[in-house]
């Protein structure tokens, strides 16, 4: 059962004992990503990201990666289009030791001039890197084509000329904007108690004063565009879908066991037919993610230029049964149970119990239990998935993106309509 407090300066704290492990995993969740930031600052998020690990006032990067090496702890972040999450699993008996370095990375990096330089051509070369993995890019290019010039449809690493031309100062004053108490959640899971953990928090962030910061999120409107990227691959790399639901929406279980029968696994519609029967992908799925306001369905295609009309057919095709008929009770039984076991398997995981508590609470403002989720999948039925499809998946109001030799727009339109 998890536990909450909130510090007199707004800070979360939320944890969850597990008593039958050895481990604990820390999360600090900050209030910002990608969605916040002006088109001249894209990727500033994910910069400082970057620049947390360089050192601190009190440790060097060299200092911060042997200290958790040495305790055989494993220190990470990530950066996506609405929040930052820094994270470290360790034995429980090195708890302290290691929130006290994290911390320290929150509080007193130090954003060098020297560590800046080197860490943008770390970035510039991520972004490189991306742009030379097809099935990567395609995804930046497909939200491009989805959310038009939102926040939410740049890509979080950002861009080459925008990462170039941050400055120091730029970088600082983002970070004393968004990285104060009221928008950092903790989330601890693991052998650990509350109270020690509220009172660690207490004694470090204790005194730091929060600041106003009113997010105002702007509506990402969709576009159902078309746009290729001509490029020399081997394989032509698709993405198509739409909008999705928020996380807080009534009827996100029911979008997610569409996914889940459409192209959630390797027994998923899309995979048996077009993949495994017709031979006509190497690799084909499909995945929704959440916003605060919103979401985003997504089918993923790698494949051969001369199978894309007979693929696409396809998976149009099987978008709209949905739509008219629903899933069987065989798919529909065996989504549900798919679902509860990927849910239940989760939770063996320090990680994934932190996960789930950081997440919940900054979306939700509020922890469900398994077993509400778990009823809630249970009670879905075929007219609820019925009419959450025609509603909500739309071929003819899809986009699509792709990378490769891809370039007849007719053929695509004719396809979607």
């Amino acid at each position: 059962m998890h536990k909450r407090n909130v510090l007199d300066n707004g800070m979360q704290v939320l944890t969850e004992k597990i008593p039958h492990v050895r481990s604990v995993t820390i999360g600090f969740w900050v209030n910002v990503g990608s969605r916040d930031e002006f088109q001249e600052a894209a990727g500033i998020s994910h910069f400082i990201e970057h620049l947390m690990f360089k050192g601190t006032n009190n440790r060097k990067a060299r200092d911060i990666a042997e200290a958790l090496d040495a305790v055989g702890g494993h220190l990470n972040a990530f950066t996506t289009k609405e929040y930052t999450c820094y994270y470290v699993r360790v034995l429980d008996e090195f708890f302290e030791y290691a929130f006290d370095i994290i911390s320290d990375m929150l509080l007193n990096s130090c954003f060098s001039a020297e560590d800046l330089e080197c860490e943008r051509n770390v970035i510039l070369e991520e972004i490189k890197m991306n742009e030379d993995t097809p099935d990567e890019q395609v995804y930046d290019i497909f939200a491009h084509t989805l959310w038009g010039e939102h926040p939410l449809g740049r890509p979080v690493i950002g861009f080459e000329e925008i990462i170039n031309n941050l400055t120091r100062q730029e970088i600082i004053d983002f970070f004393n904007k968004y990285y104060i108490s009221s928008n950092l959640i903790i989330a601890a899971a693991g052998n650990i108690e509350h109270e020690r953990v509220v009172d660690k928090v207490n004694n470090i962030f204790g005194h730091v004063r929060s600041k106003e910061n009113n997010r105002l999120f702007q509506k990402a409107q969709p576009h159902n565009d078309i746009k290729f990227l001509k490029k020399e691959t081997e394989q032509v790399h698709i993405c198509t879908g739409g909008p999705g639901l928020p996380l807080a929406h009534e009827n996100l279980y029911v979008f997610q066991l569409i996914n889940t029968v459409l192209g959630g696994g390797i027994s998923s519609r899309l995979f048996q037919q077009v993949r495994e029967e017709k031979g006509l992908v190497y690799t084909i799925f499909s995945h929704h993610s959440s916003y605060h306001d919103g979401g985003v369905f997504c089918i993923y295609l790698g494949l051969s230029r001369k199978n894309i009309e007979k693929a696409l057919e396809l998976v149009y095709g099987q978008v709209r049964d949905i739509q008219e008929n629903g899933v069987t009770q065989v798919e529909l039984q065996r989504a549900k149970d798919q679902m509860r076991g990927n849910l239940l398997l989760s939770l063996e995981h320090v990680n994934s119990r932190m996960s789930r508590l950081g997440k919940s609470q900054m979306y939700l403002g509020k922890i469900i239990q398994p077993e509400e989720i778990v009823k809630q999948i249970n009670n879905i039925d075929n007219e609820q998935i019925k009419q959450v499809a025609r509603e909500y998946l739309k071929p003819q109001d899809f986009c699509l993106a792709s990378v490769g030799s891809l370039d007849d727009m007719e053929l695509v339109k004719k396809l979607k309509d």
